[in-house]
């Protein structure tokens, strides 16, 4: 029996729990500030739902997937990603006629890759999706609210906004001829894995992470050449939103993301504090998805973050509210003791109350809580229905009534 962690995946508690519970909350927050409600989908989706819609030769389908079958023969897949399984819920729950469609998400993805910095086996994953809206307003809100959510973490000064347009069908259409025309030209000099890619989906190629692929990519056509009008057109109002917001960003002609689902705007928020991996929230338009699905022609447009890659760039630990030590002298007072524990909580205080230890200890362990203030019972002081109240930081303390207690502690 290996009693040990699976490799790519940990055990997350301490700081390192609070800091991802923090980004968690303040992303929540955020969203809910847009008009999203959140929504909880299986961990475990039909195999088809992914494998039919990330692309036959992206990377998750190819490589990642932890797929299984059921004992009833069904294969399963562990959600590798949020939008597939949210966009399957929109159709089986029948939410077309309610659009649009505003929801947000965190919980656990699974992709079996080599374990880095910040990028595990098993890892969380938070993202909205905004369903039922072809403007640019669309694309310009939920923009904002991922740099906005990072501002909030306090990160807006190491992050940069990349922004691209992949277009309309047509204009996809037209690059493709394009790329494939340039790339069969120098087809021997191709990674494998791009030589079958040529044939089933070009832009992939784009995304290679294989070093002669990326000098063979380098002089590629330029996606904006083939954009028609349209497409020019809905990128320039999505820039103009932007601009108007205040929201910084740069133009990359070369972001194309690693899914085949995605339409016009693409876009990664891109920090340097975490090496060549710095992609820390990634997004786009996927307007054929939910056709792609069995759904009605509706568009879509969301965003995911990694939230261990964003709380390693909390640069400060999260500071727990500080707990009301509470400290009996004598075993006698046990049970006013428990009262008193009782009393704080539910009036909305953290209370730690040592288990065992004579005076000396149980303050050492108030100490060694960082306790903001102890409640010191003794049986003198009861039988006059009195408490003390000591301030530790200041070494301060005071006899009280006990009725007046919560008075005194706020």
């Amino acid at each position: 029996m290996k009693v040990q962690n699976v490799r790519g995946t940990y055990d997350l508690y301490g700081n390192a729990k609070k800091k991802n519970k923090k980004v968690i909350e303040l992303g929540s927050q955020m969203a809910e500030r847009y008009g999203f409600e959140e929504i909880e989908t299986p961990v475990f989706e039909f195999t088809e739902v992914f494998a039919r819609n990330l692309g036959d030769t992206s990377d998750i389908v190819t490589k990642e997937m932890y797929s299984f079958q059921d004992r009833g023969g069904e294969s399963l897949t562990l959600r590798p990603e949020g939008t597939a399984g949210v966009v399957r819920s929109f159709i089986s729950e029948g939410m077309q006629q309610n659009l649009p469609v505003k929801f947000y998400y965190a919980g656990p993805m699974f992709r079996y890759e080599r374990p880095q910095k910040g990028r595990q086996r098993q890892f969380t994953q938070f993202g909205v999706e905004l369903l039922g809206v072809e403007t640019p307003q669309a694309d310009i809100e939920v923009i904002a609210m991922a740099y906005h959510f990072l501002e909030k973490l306090g990160l807006e000064k190491s992050i940069v906004v990349e922004i691209n347009s992949l277009g309309d069908k047509e204009s996809r259409d037209t690059y493709r001829q394009k790329l494939v025309s340039y790339l069969e030209k120098h087809y021997q000099e191709l990674s494998d894995e791009s030589k079958e890619r040529l044939e089933k989906n070009p832009l992939r190629i784009l995304d290679s992470k294989e070093e002669c692929d990326k000098l063979i990519v380098q002089n590629a056509p330029l996606y904006e050449d083939s954009l028609n009008e349209a497409s020019k057109n809905f990128f320039k109002d999505v820039l103009k939103g932007l601009d108007l917001l205040g929201i910084p960003y740069r133009v990359n002609n070369r972001l194309v993301r690693g899914l085949d689902y995605y339409s016009h705007t693409v876009f990664e928020l891109v920090t340097n504090k975490l090496g060549a991996q710095g992609t820390v929230l990634a997004g786009g338009r996927y307007d054929g998805l939910v056709k792609e699905m069995g759904g009605g022609d509706v568009s879509g447009i969301g965003w995911a973050s990694g939230v261990e890659r964003l709380s390693m760039l909390l640069e400060e630990d999260v500071s727990p509210q500080r707990p009301i030590a509470v400290i009996e002298v004598s075993p006698e007072v046990h049970d006013e003791a428990l009262k008193v524990s009782d009393l704080l909580r539910k009036a909305g205080y953290v209370v730690d109350q040592a288990y065992n230890g004579n005076l000396k200890k149980r303050m050492m362990k108030a100490n060694k809580v960082n306790a903001l203030k102890a409640v010191i019972l003794g049986p003198d002081e009861l039988m006059q229905e009195k408490i003390t109240i000591k301030n530790l930081d200041t070494g301060e303390q005071k006899q009280v009534l006990l009725k007046n207690l919560l008075k005194e502690i706020a």
